[in-house]
């Protein structure tokens, strides 16, 4: 381990990490470069196999904190093993789903139906690796289905929304009175979109955990609908620009392509393994999707998904019904 360069790598940034958290973090890096070593690894080529192996004894011990996830994926990302820091950020990337629509059944459906379907005692730990959550997620889903009529568990799975708390979109708000106009807010989001793409892809930084090229700045300037939305009538059409990009451009295979455009954390893996989640679980991602539109326009707006990779399709589409007294 260089212990003298993630230092200085974690003192020099913009915003230096206290002490306290470097003298924690070093220890655990430490110890995960033995266990990789063991496996005949080291921190510069250890990956997701290694990592989710360490991630699950960590668990047994209690240690699977964000502290010490997070001191792996800066020492990854400090030495420039993207395997190892991809792998960390995949088992980070929406840990808190499961938590958060604990919190939302007991909202409202009660905690009776809530401990039906998804207990605290059943809340999966941080850390579980994503192929160990197509388990978790299946077994949700069939109690949601069993427990719940389809209104109401629509209306749960929005209310998730990646675990966004309903002001994170405070400032499209504020955009919204500026444009004047939904189709100029559109306009200007689609705008501010793509040079926040070519922005990732002058600086080599990863948007949504993946490369950005040419040919995806492109792919998406070339599909309104991808990314920003598209206006149709009184409803805005959102595609998802697929999670990893660059692979799914260049993927023939379907399966592939439905695999790499997901970005659930919670369902992807199940592409691979034929069975996959239910398509009802995108609903979550539709809440996430609706999420600034309902913030720019102050009210609450409908979502359906049109498209979904866990129902066949290679990518996400979903539609946000507007108010009539707005188009």
């Amino acid at each position: 381990m260089d212990e003298e360069g993630y230092r200085k790598y974690l003192t020099d940034r913009e915003h230096p990490i206290p002490e306290e958290e470097i003298q924690k973090a070093i220890p655990m890096v430490r110890r995960f470069e033995e266990f990789a070593k063991k496996r005949g690894r080291s921190l510069e080529t250890a990956g997701s196999k290694e990592l989710n192996a360490f991630s699950k004894e960590l668990i047994e011990e209690t240690a699977n904190t964000y502290e010490n996830l997070v001191a792996l994926s800066r020492y990854g990302y400090f030495v420039k093993n993207l395997d190892l820091y991809l792998a960390i950020l995949e088992l980070v990337d929406g840990a808190e789903v499961m938590n958060v629509l604990h919190e939302r059944l007991g909202e409202m459906v009660g905690d009776v139906i809530r401990d039906r379907i998804l207990p605290e005692s059943s809340l999966p730990p941080l850390g579980l690796p994503s192929v160990e959550k197509i388990d978790v997620t299946k077994e949700v889903m069939e109690k949601m289905k069993d427990s719940l009529d389809d209104e109401t568990c629509m209306r749960v799975l929005n209310a998730v929304a990646h675990g966004l708390p309903k002001d994170f979109r405070k400032g499209e708000r504020q955009k919204y009175l500026e444009a004047g106009s939904i189709d100029e807010y559109l306009k200007r989001k689609r705008e501010s979109a793509i040079a926040e793409l070519e922005n990732y892809r002058d600086s080599g930084a990863l948007f949504y955990n993946a490369r950005v090229t040419d040919e995806v700045v492109e792919y998406v300037r070339s599909r309104p609908d991808v990314l920003s939305g598209e206006r149709r009538g009184n409803t805005i059409y959102h595609t998802k620009i697929p999670y990893m990009a660059i692979e799914f451009l260049a993927a023939s295979d379907e399966k592939m392509k439905r695999y790499y455009a997901c970005h659930c954390a919670w369902a992807r893996e199940s592409i691979l393994t034929g069975e996959e989640v239910s398509d009802r679980f995108c609903h979550c991602s539709g809440g996430f999707t609706k999420q600034p539109w309902e913030a720019a326009l102050d009210c609450p707006l409908e979502v359906t998904v049109d498209k979904s990779v866990l129902r066949g399709d290679t990518e996400c589409s979903f539609i946000i019904h507007l108010p009539d007294d707005m188009v």
